[in-house]
């Protein structure tokens, strides 16, 4: 086995995480700071150096030889730059060149979060050997990516599979990266949670006004939890037969906090793609739960990082 290393960002609207990843996709380091989203772009930047400099005080450091960076989109691995739409003062950012110079110069790998999540479940989890498959992160936003024969494809610029931005209802609510009705703004968790308390849901003693909150009350029975629900599932097959009609995948695989509601969630879904995925092609498509966890963006970072390919790593196409 080789023994070099890659240091894994996985950078989203709520946290910044870190990882210090062997080529068996193994984390040996791990840290994390929160992501002061509302401030400026700088100011977000010193976050990324903490998490850095963490991992840099790793006595494993010595053997780090790159950066793969999975960052919360759209991102533009062409410029090596990212505009993540939940974190306002990133627009255009120079992402790459700052942890370039951060990291003394070290090779830096950019793509968007979905595409890494992608990486991590084609290499080790529910999306291995398969060769299309449709990976996705439903959390604070609703990221994706896409495996096609065989290897993952990022596209041109990091962003191939962003399904979270697909409207999917013409007349909807404005989304804040410009358009509207994106499946985004009905299934990620906050306009979940949102939607569920404009329509009379209320939160428990303890406050809890979560998409997780919802979710158990949704298990519990509540009518308007299971609405909301119902509503983010439908969003999520209408985008999800979209793009399996567009490029033949075989399974989708869904990942991130929402999906952690289990069959509130899954159950929906699967029904509401019966009404979409309708054509001889896309009607036997499979869903799965990911299995990579919290770790699938700092796995797949490191997967996408430019070493070669890591042992067993799904080949990387667009890079």
């Amino acid at each position: 086995m080789r023994n070099h290393l890659v240091a894994a960002l996985d950078i989203g609207g709520t946290k910044i995480a870190g990882a210090l990843v062997d080529d068996g996709g193994r984390i040996l380091v791990r840290t994390q700071q929160p992501t002061p989203a509302k401030e400026d772009g700088d100011t977000v930047m010193g976050a990324v150096r903490a998490v850095l400099a963490d991992l840099a005080a790793a006595p494993q450091w010595g053997r780090t030889t790159a950066v793969g960076i999975g960052s919360a989109g759209p991102v533009d691995a062409s410029t090596g730059t990212v505009s993540p739409v939940n974190v306002p003062g990133w627009r255009r950012y120079p992402l790459v060149d700052k942890v370039r110079a951060t990291t003394g110069g070290l090779p830096v790998t950019l793509v968007g979060d979905g595409v890494a999540m992608t990486a991590a479940e084609h290499w080790q989890g529910a999306a291995r050997g398969y060769g299309n498959a449709l990976c996705m992160v439903v959390s604070t936003g609703v990221g994706g990516g896409l495996v096609l024969g065989g290897k993952l494809h990022p596209g041109p610029s990091g962003n191939a599979g962003h399904i979270g931005h697909i409207s999917v209802d013409l007349d909807g609510d404005a989304c804040p990266c410009g358009a509207r009705g994106c499946v985004e703004r009905i299934a990620s968790g906050p306009n979940i949670a949102r939607r569920a308390l404009t329509n009379g849901w209320l939160p428990g003693p303890d406050g809890d006004t979560t998409a997780a909150a919802v979710a158990a009350s949704a298990a519990a029975g509540d009518p308007v939890a299971l609405a909301s629900f119902e509503r983010a599932a439908q969003a999520l097959a209408a985008g999800i037969a979209a793009t399996a009609t567009l490029v033949e995948i075989d399974i989708v695989v869904i990942g991130g906090g929402v999906a952690g509601a289990g069959e509130v969630l899954f159950a929906p879904l699967r029904r509401a793609l019966q009404d979409y995925a309708t054509l001889s092609f896309v009607r036997h498509l499979k869903v799965a739960p990911a299995l990579m966890g919290n770790d699938a963006g700092l796995v797949g970072a490191a997967a996408a990082a430019s070493l070669g390919e890591p042992d067993g790593a799904p080949a990387v196409v667009g890079l």
